[in-house]
């Protein structure tokens, strides 16, 4: 047989498995996401150009979603690249397009596709065959407090930069600020700080600003700020200075933008037949008790119930996932997306790999963070922690507790139960019984029988 003949054979085997698959979407297309241009896919016999190429402007995108309405499109399928799917994305849902955000994931891994022409063809195909399925997106309505929450959260990480540059521009001076007072953004800190772009040199009348709360002695904080004032370093001091005022009047301007959006969100619980239940542990520095309460409006449940868990965390929780987890069937589910679960890797029944999957999601970055709050709880929570971190590491063990805390969420949300804290006690009886019955689980394996023998008075 020729090679000719073999090729020949073969693609038609290949379409005979094609037109064997069945098709799930039918009414399906397929986009390729550019920054200048995108490349849309449908069926072939919906026009007489199935593969045509928009740009990105948002006249472009109106006429992409007249083209696939003319086309009978009702579901389509663009992979995720960068930022460029949103605008796309939300004017399609607009529409009244079924729209699914596909995981590069699921259709890199396939060679032979060198164009954009040919991905997006791939895209739509894939999809027409019900073979990808789209990434979990919350409700728009959450989307909307997520943005604004992302963008609170940049705004914490520029300040945090100008927090460190006024250091380096006090260390520069060798003003050894930062030895004497706990944080130089505090009160006594910040005071001292305008003092000395005001034109202050004396070290006594500076430490004299120090509240009396700060453990140094004003002697101490005196000789720590004899420096050497260069003009320089003082230019650099000050404007750090200005951008972390300015950067404290943003995220002032974006927490009120925050509650605003807030208020917009449905209520899950009515707080005169079930109020709110009193706080189990002292509120943190900066965390009102009103956005606590709104949560739980939001939630239906308080969260920040949870040991390790606070308002900022359960606010995490809300716009990323919202209240609702009906896309999770189970917890197991949730803690995959989470990627907080072992991602096993078998082949020829042996496990090559039990690793956790590598994922860029906030919600299970700030799990991670709360797992190490419990370091020295003296609940139930906090002792599974130095279990876990003992028995497999620092870093498996907060992840492992992440994952326990990513289950009670899961859990609350889902059932509506309010949360019961487990007290150090009780967590260590529980843990004893387990291992008694390992113990005999393992005698009875080997043919024996474990007696408990009284312990002596």
């Amino acid at each position: 047989m020729s090679h000719k003949s073999k090729k020949s054979k073969k693609s038609k085997h290949n379409l005979s498995i094609h037109q064997a698959w069945p098709l799930v979407n039918v009414d399906a297309a397929g986009v390729d996401l550019g920054s200048r241009e995108h490349w849309v896919a449908v069926p072939e016999d919906r026009d007489e150009n199935p593969v045509r190429c928009f740009g990105t402007f948002t006249p472009d995108l109106a006429s992409l979603a007249d083209w696939l309405q003319a086309c009978r499109i009702t579901s389509v399928a663009m992979e995720a690249t960068g930022v460029y799917w949103i605008p796309l994305f939300q004017l399609l849902e607009r529409r009244g397009f079924r729209v699914l955000l596909v995981n590069a994931r699921q259709i890199k891994n396939v060679s032979g596709r060198k164009s954009d022409v040919a991905d997006c063809q791939w895209i739509q195909r894939l999809h027409t065959y019900g073979l990808v399925g789209g990434s979990f997106r919350p409700a728009d309505t959450y989307c909307v407090v997520r943005e604004y929450l992302r963008h609170r959260e940049n705004l914490v990480a520029g300040r945090s930069t100008q927090t460190q540059l006024m250091q380096k521009a006090l260390q520069q001076m060798n003003v050894s600020l930062n030895q004497v007072v706990s944080d130089i953004n505090g009160q006594s800190g910040m005071a001292i700080i305008e003092a000395i772009l005001q034109g202050e040199r004396n070290p006594l009348k500076l430490a004299s600003l120090a509240h009396a709360r700060v453990k140094a002695s004003p002697a101490t904080i005196a000789k720590a700020l004899v420096g050497n004032y260069r003009r320089e370093h003082l230019f650099q001091l000050q404007s750090a200075c200005k951008l972390y005022h300015n950067y404290e009047a943003q995220i002032a301007d974006c927490d009120q933008e925050l509650t605003r959006e807030l208020e917009q969100l449905p209520d899950r619980v009515d707080v005169a037949l079930k109020p709110l239940p009193p706080r189990a542990t002292p509120a943190k520095r900066g965390v009102p008790e009103s956005l606590r309460a709104n949560l739980y409006q939001k939630l239906g449940v308080d969260l920040t119930a949870v040991e390790g868990i606070g308002a900022l965390v359960a606010m995490t929780v809300l716009t990323e996932v919202g209240p609702d987890l009906s896309a999770f069937p189970t917890e197991k589910h949730f803690t995959s997306w989470l990627g907080l679960c072992p991602d096993n890797r078998v082949s020829g029944g042996r496990v090559l790999s039990s690793h956790t999957r590598r994922v860029n999601n906030r919600l299970s970055h700030a799990l991670r963070l709360s797992a190490t709050t419990l370091e020295h709880s003296p609940h139930g929570l906090g002792a599974y922690f130095r279990r876990m971190k003992a028995k497999l590491g620092a870093a498996a063990g907060i992840t492992a507790t992440a994952h326990k805390l990513a289950r009670l969420i899961y859990r609350l949300l889902k059932h509506g139960e309010a949360y019961v804290q487990e007290g150090l006690e009780a967590f260590e009886q529980k843990h004893l019984k387990r291992k008694l019955a390992g113990l005999k689980k393992s005698a009875a394996d080997l043919g024996m029988q474990l007696v408990q023998i009284p312990a002596a008075a």
